[in-house]
Order: C-alpha cells, then structure tokens, then sequence
C-alpha cells in the first residue's frame, strides 16, 4: 500500500519550489521552508515533494526547499544563502525536534544577521513519520498541518533582542567527591577563584573508602590522595569542609549562597598528630568512614589522609556537649578557661576551642556545580537478605573496608573472627526491583563485585567464591576482559538472584537457597561471608539543593540534565551544572569525565565575563497590571515582584525562565510572554482547525 502511494527510493537528495510571497514587500514577512529527509527517518514515510509544493502555496511563504540532512553543513548553507540573496525574512525548518536542533539552525540563521526569534522549527520527525509509519498518507496530512501551523505563527515573530549580563568570576562546586575534586582543579587551574563545600569533615567523598578500582585493580588512594592533597594546597580553593550550603539566590553570573561553617571546636594550629583522640575517654563512637565496622573516639580524624588533616569534635558524642561533663571538667568551666578537658590536656599547639561557634560566610558566585555524589541503597528494603540480622551479611562497602589496608582488619578478610572459606556475592540488591523502589541500574555493582570476588582469591586463594547474578553487565572499558579473566581465576558466576537467606542451624554459616536459571534447577550454598551488591541512590543531602536551585529530577530522583545527548552536564537553570553520580549512577573515570565537563562548561561563563539571558521571557504591560500579584505566588523562580511606587508587578529579567505560568493565572491579561504571545499561538490553532 506505501509503495503505491508513495516511492521514497526515488526522491531527489534536494529540490526547490518558489512561494507565492516571493515578490512580497521587504518589511512584510516572507518565509522560507526548508524540509528535512533525515537520511530516510522522513522521507521514507512523507512524501517530501508533495509537502514542500505545499508548503509554497502558503500566505507569507516566499519559496520552500527539501535537502537529505538540512543539518548539515551544505543543508544549512541553503538556508545562509537564501537570507544574504534577501529571499526570505523568516525561516522554517520541518525536521526533528526542537530540542534536537533548534540551536543549531538559530545559530545558522544569525550568522546571516537575522534575529534567532524570526526561526520556527515544526516537528515532522518525532511528530509524523515515527509514530504513523504505517499511514504514509495520513502522516503527510500531518506534516502539512504542522507546517501550515507553524507559517501562522511565524508571521506574526517579533524582533526580541538578547540581552547580556555580567558574570561574577568565582565558582560554587557543592560535594567534593572525586567528580567535585576535579571539577575545582581545572577551574581554579585555569585562575579563577573556586568555593569548594563538602558536609563532611574531609574530602574524597566515597572513593576514599575504596581498595582498588576496576578493571586495572589501581589502589583508590593513589588515584585519589594526589588529587585531594591538590586541592588542599591550591590558592585558588578556599575549601570549605565540615560545612553546607544554606541558600542560594540570583540567576546565572549573580548568585548569592549562604555557607554554614559549622564548628569543629579545632582550630587551624591542629598537626593532626592525634594525641587528643588518644587522651579522649570516648572510644566507641562507630566510625563512618569504615562504615561502623571500628569504632573511633570523639575527637577524629575521618582518615588518615584526610584533607584538611585536623581533627573534629563530634558534638553528638563528646562527653562535654552530651553530658555537660568530661572527666573533672564542665562544659561552663571550659569555655571561661577554668578546667581543661582530657583532650584538651594532651594537645601540645593548644587548638582544641570548645568556644567556637558556627559561621555563616555569603558567597557571590557566577556559576555553580552540584556534585552531591551517592548514598547506598539501604539493603534491608531486601529483607529475604537478612541484612543487619546476621553478621556475617555485608555489603560491598563494608567489604572495601575489611580489604583495605588501611581498614579495622589491616587488610585482612575476616568475619567472626575467622578468614571466610567460601564466599557468595550476591548482585543487584536494591536496584532493578520495582518493589524496593529503585528501579534503575546502578551500573557499577556488577564490575565492583568482581572487583571483590577477585581481592578474595587473591587473598584466600583456597576460599570458594560464587557471585549470584541477574545479569552482568560490563560496560566501561576494559570491563569484559577483566570479568572474563575472573571467570579464569576460579571465580563460579551462577545465574538467578537468591530467594533468601537462612541460618544454619548450630552454625555460624548462612545458606543460599536459589534457583540457577540457566541450568533450571535449585541449590543451596553455604556460606561464611555474603556481600550484598548494593546498588546507588541520590545523595540524601541533595534535596534542599533541589529545592534551592528549582532542578528537575528524573524518575529515578537523580538530577536531570537540560538534555541527555546535547547537554549531558546543563541544567534547566542557567549557569548551575550538575556531574557525576549526582546525575546518575556511574564508575570514576566516567564521573571525572564529568567533573572537567562541567567545569568547561562553568568556565565558558567565566572566561567570557558575561552571559546571556534567556529573552523569551514574561512581559508585564503596566497600564493593564493590576497589582494583585497572583503571578507572583506561582512563579516558580521569584522573578516576579511588586513595585511598590507604581504598584505595578515587575519581571526580574535575569531570574525569569520563561515557563508561562504566570501568564495562565493573570486575570488582567497584564502577563504576556515575548516569542509566545496569545495572538501567535492563537494563530497557530486557527490554521490547524
């Protein structure tokens, strides 16, 4: 049936129709269509000649042209000459989506000198041919719709010119995990001034809880401790730990953040020497940083290559703020110098300040990075692995920090007091299971649990280990060479995810019981060691940063980029970025990739001093406003207010985004929107009815 209405094979790569607006005055519109093939995604289901033949017997169109892949250099130079031989006054272009190529072919059109805003784009892509492949008719009935739709609207653009605005030359990255750590390096290489804010007393982020990195087995801290010692020393960070970001106001090149600096009761003459935490009575406080599998004191550094290296009084667990007490000391006493607290006693550079207090700092910024990072999915959403009931359960964090060296074991893998003789990791818990919630791929588990099962037989080579899996998914580079070679190492990879977990009976071990789906067949496993392949989650932290920033978030709760493909780091909000697993789950080299991604980005702000706004924005006529300010209390970027001498509403330009709500609830019509006026979106309707 397409075959006899229609013959795609036989479409000529380009071909040109004059319009009936050709001869049309200068200074009224005269509009040029140019229709996109996109290889055969258009052509091979709209009858391309019939649309742009069409198309020329529009009002106000002056010619109409068809070319194989118009966004292509010899495709957009069609358009170039066209406007330089004074041909046309607007441009259409029927494509693929707006948010495919709208930049592209408005940058196209204001090399010719003409303004952005007198482009139209209709979507003939995603719109017709893909969703009625099947009805080549119909979805050419279509394309002429939208086309004779878009001509409507474009007759009626207006000029709107760009305007401009100064750019502060500082940088706010918020986290400062590996993705943060070098998105601060290379702007503050590059001589700008960078404010690095982490909650955490040192930086590193998750990373520095690492072992060794897939698939090249590299120690994390010799990817890591360069960098963070880097970071620590350069004059162009002012690092900011042990601190968080309060609020953030302004727009692109004018942001104003508020820093809490809470208060570490050290101060900078602190060597991290560690006889404070030696003399401090305190000493069962679980530790963070090995994932409460040691105990710390109350006075602590996270670790030992913590950046900055002094240490920090916990205020939830030291004796003085918990009881008001610390051995003959009270807290009243301490602060007027009357008694000296343990910790206090054994400090020699005397930096120990149970006086201080939190600091606010306000930061003038020009753009900003969210760097936020992960937190691991709590395992016990998966009950039927009875995590936190048995102790010989873990996950694969807490397994990083049994196989460091720097861990409370030394290195050495041991549970219940005893190296494990056979060991079972266990994939995907937590993710890709809709009844936990998270329903997403967290990408890493895979490789990091063979990462794990290899460090076990390296070091208990006589050790049993079985990885339970879903499936295995090695995507980065090198990734199935390196899961293959564990295959050769002895390492068994059986297919299923575990139904549950059981106690032995007068036994330390815990039974496997799953099904192998590729042989079909039940099996137990007993087991001295289980880790858990916990999947990732977004960062707890980031939901005020959500809330201050107006970012979106995509099903998942990661940060969602201004567009997967084109803007993979951008966001919807102006001169704000976003990196790493903030984003969505993914391995270092990916997330630092990133971070210098980002920190381009940040910096092609900075360089330049200036930023352009967004001008299809809101437009309040003034004799029509009546001041009630229900625009206000929708708009969701505050960029609308009352000036109190006209008691009119005024458009804060910089911090308006254009999204149209309050042109919906004004009751005056006082709220209009420039590029989208209700007379061209009006205009647009009547041609489609």
């Amino acid at each position: 049936m397409a075959e006899e209405e229609y013959d795609y094979t036989k479409v000529p790569m380009t071909g040109s129709v004059e319009g009936i607006a050709k001869d049309a005055p200068e200074d009224s519109p005269r509009i040029g269509v140019y229709v996109c093939h996109c290889g055969i995604n258009i052509k091979m289901v709209i009858d391309v000649p019939d649309l742009v033949k069409y198309a020329a017997t529009l009002p106000n169109v002056a010619l109409a042209q068809h070319y194989i892949f118009t966004c292509s250099d010899p495709g957009q130079n069609l358009i170039k000459e066209d406007l330089k031989a004074g041909k046309i006054n607007r441009v259409i272009v029927a494509a693929c989506s707006p948010r495919m190529h709208e930049p592209t072919f408005r940058g196209t059109v204001v090399s010719e000198g003409l303004n952005p805003f007198f482009f139209e784009m209709a979507n003939i892509r995603e719109h017709c041919s893909w969703v009625h492949g099947d009805y080549p008719k119909e979805a050419t009935q279509k394309a002429k719709d939208l086309i004779r739709s878009a001509v409507a609207r474009s007759a009626l653009l207006e000029l709107i010119a760009e305007k401009k605005v100064d750019v502060t030359p500082e940088t706010l990255v918020i986290g400062s995990g590996v993705t943060g750590l070098y998105a601060a390096l290379d702007i503050a290489n590059s001589g700008y001034k960078v404010h690095l804010v982490e909650k955490s007393p040192s930086i590193g982020g998750h990373v520095a809880q690492l072992d060794r990195t897939f698939p090249n087995l590299d120690k994390a801290t010799s990817i890591l401790t360069p960098r963070m010692i880097d970071v620590g020393a350069h004059p162009n960070i002012d690092l900011m730990t042990y601190s968080e970001v309060e609020n953030i106001e302004g727009y692109v090149g004018n942001y104003k953040a508020t820093v809490k600096r809470k208060s570490r009761y050290v101060n900078v003459k602190c060597t991290g020497c560690g006889a404070c935490a030696e003399a401090c009575p305190v000493k069962d406080v679980p530790s963070e940083f090995d994932e409460s599998l040691s105990n710390r004191t109350a006075i602590y550094l996270p670790f030992p290559n913590a950046v900055p290296p002094i240490y920090t009084v916990d205020p939830e667990n030291c004796s003085l703020f918990k009881e008001g007490k610390c051995g003959d000391a009270t807290l009243d006493a301490v602060k007027e110098g009357k008694a000296v607290p343990p910790c206090m006693a054994a400090c020699k550079p005397n930096a120990i300040d149970f006086g201080m207090t939190e600091q606010q700092e306000e930061l003038d910024i020009g753009t900003i990075i969210v760097a936020t990072g992960y937190d691991i999915i709590d395992p016990t959403v998966s009950p039927e692995y009875k995590y936190g009931v048995y102790p010989n359960v873990i996950t694969g964090l807490e397994f990083e920090r049994l196989s460091a060296a720097s861990g409370p074991t030394g290195g050495k893998i041991v549970i219940n007091g005893k190296e494990p003789e056979n060991v079972v990791f266990i994939s995907c818990v937590g993710s890709r299971n809709k009844q936990t919630g998270y329903e997403h791929c967290s990408r890493v588990c895979c490789m990091y649990l063979a990462k794990q099962a290899h460090m076990t037989k390296e070091k208990l080579p006589d050790a049993k280990v079985t990885v339970c899996y879903q499936d295995v998914r090695a995507f980065g580079k090198g990734d199935e060479e390196f899961y293959g070679n564990i295959k050769i190492e002895g390492v068994g990879y059986r297919r299923g995810l575990p139904a549950e977990l059981y106690k032995k009976p007068g036994s330390d071990k815990v039974v496997v019981r799953a099904e192998d789906t590729l042989l079909g067949e039940p099996y137990e496993i007993e087991a001295d060691l289980v880790v858990l392949g916990v999947g990732m989650k977004p960062n707890e932290g980031v939901w005020d940063i959500v809330s201050m920033l107006k970012l979106s978030q995509s099903v998942d709760g990661f940060l969602m980029e201004a567009h997967p493909k084109l803007r993979p780091v951008d966001t919807a909000t102006d001169g704000v970025f976003i990196a790493g697993c903030a984003a969505s789950p993914k391995d270092i080299p990916d997330s630092i990739a990133q971070g210098k991604a980002a920190a381009s980005g940040s910096l092609v702000y900075l360089v330049q001093g200036t930023a352009t706004i967004e001008p299809a924005i809101s437009q309040i006529n003034a004799e029509v406003c009546i001041g009630c300010g229900s625009c206000a209390e929708v708009c969701p970027y505050g960029a609308l207010e009352l000036d109190e001498v006209s008691l009119v509403m005024t458009v804060n330009e910089a911090m308006c985004k254009g999204c149209g709500g309050c042109n919906a609830v004004c009751p005056s019509g006082a709220a209009t929107m420039k590029h989208f006026r209700d007379r061209q979106i009006y205009s647009q309707i009547d041609a489609l009815l």
